[in-house]
């Protein structure tokens, strides 16, 4: 039986950008194997997606670049890698193409896969809902099925004709409900008893150059208020040397803790979270954690976004919570006095951490659906399996 199921699992492409994507896929990977134990998937993917045994021809930073400005810098690196991987794919003819977020690279890859014959699946998706909306055109051209993280999003493509399921969001599954605080306090060596703060810049080197260094003086006053607190920093693979000079120059009698990795760790040892908007955010809801997001970004860049924004939040807590759960301090607003101020108004107010508690255990329930088991029962569908 077990030959039987190994000799009918399907070869699977994929391609996963930057480390939420690489984390989304590994896990994605997990429900596969659970289902096709011989599943063969390969493509573009970080190490978290080859810990699963995937291969990748490619690795996942290739396609760490983040606006327009940067993607302009890298354009002719980012087209051709995209043909030369296409020409792949075509030639070995994997039983389905799933692309993991970075609509910008999957999606003319997907419409290209799907031309020629091979079925296409989309993990992710896009937020059409906060801006973009035009992109729903390309998604309903790229894919053959959406495969969703949010509830409100499988009614929202039906109405542009993209099939689309709500599989839930599989870091729900991966995070426990109760979170660990003792036990992740224990690996990173601090203190039960002290307070900590978890500075989380972003994954992309864009990011680390924008956010970073405003996030580190923030550090660096809160440190001079509460000389007590600890400050802990996880690192994505390859960006330490650029973390370490800017702790030099911004905070160079700060001990903050620099963690490779370790981002849940850092999340769930915090009692509060300085973090850059993205998939991190909806972690830190998850291990219920006050925060502070942020973010930076070249002007241009937050000019082109600012202007397209349907909705005034940016956070992933408060689009799903649809109003200001944590505060958010975007572009000029995040100063280091700013961000500063905010994390010690968390630190100040128990009542309203226990409130912010009991909002995201909800959350974390209604997002908590087995997303590999659903996700495996929508990819058996697209493959009439």
């Amino acid at each position: 039986m077990t030959m039987d199921r190994e000799m009918d699992a399907p070869r699977v492409g994929m391609v996963a950008g930057e480390a939420s994507g690489d984390l989304l896929a590994s896990l994605l990977l997990t429900g596969l194997r659970q289902r096709w134990p011989g599943v063969h998937a390969h493509g573009i993917g970080g190490p978290k997606m080859a810990a699963q045994g995937f291969d990748a021809w490619w690795p996942s930073d290739k396609l760490s670049v983040f606006g327009y400005v940067d993607a302009l810098l890298h354009l002719r690196e980012l087209l051709q890698l995209r043909t030369a991987l296409g020409d792949r794919l075509i030639a070995e003819r994997p039983e389905v193409f799933i692309g993991i977020d970075a609509p910008d690279f999957n999606f003319g890859l997907e419409t290209r896969l799907r031309t020629a014959g091979l079925k296409t699946v989309h993990f992710v998706c896009p937020s059409i809902w906060a801006w973009r909306g035009e992109r729903v055109k390309k998604l309903a051209a790229a894919a053959d099925h959406v495969l969703c993280l949010f509830p409100f999003e499988p009614a929202l493509l039906a109405q542009h004709g993209v099939s689309a399921s709500f599989v839930g969001h599989p870091l729900a599954d991966a995070i426990p409900l109760d979170v660990p605080q003792a036990a992740a306090r224990q690996r990173l060596n601090l203190p039960a008893s002290a307070e900590v703060v978890a500075l989380l810049p972003g994954s992309r080197r864009s990011e680390i150059r924008h956010i970073a260094p405003g996030m580190l003086q923030a550090a660096a006053l809160l440190a001079k208020q509460r000389p007590a607190l600890r400050f802990v920093l996880p690192v994505a693979p390859g960006l330490r040397p650029l973390i370490e000079p800017l702790l030099a120059l911004h905070a160079p009698d700060v001990a903050v803790q620099v963690l490779d990795g370790q981002s849940h760790d850092a999340l769930a040892a915090c009692d509060v979270t300085l973090i850059a908007s993205g998939t991190a955010t909806l972690e830190a809801a998850l291990f219920k954690r006050p925060m502070v997001i942020t973010y930076r970004l070249h002007w241009l860049n937050w000019l082109y976004m600012r202007r397209r924004a349907y909705q005034p939040w940016f956070g992933l807590p408060n689009v799903l919570s649809r109003e200001f759960v944590v505060p958010e301090l975007m572009q000029d607003a995040a100063t280091p006095t700013a961000l500063a101020q905010a994390a010690l108004a968390w630190l100040d107010d128990a009542p309203r951490r226990e409130r912010l508690h009991q909002r995201f255990t909800e959350l974390h329930h209604t997002l908590r659906q087995n997303t590999a088991h659903k996700a495996c029962d929508a990819l058996a569908q697209v493959l009439g399996r």
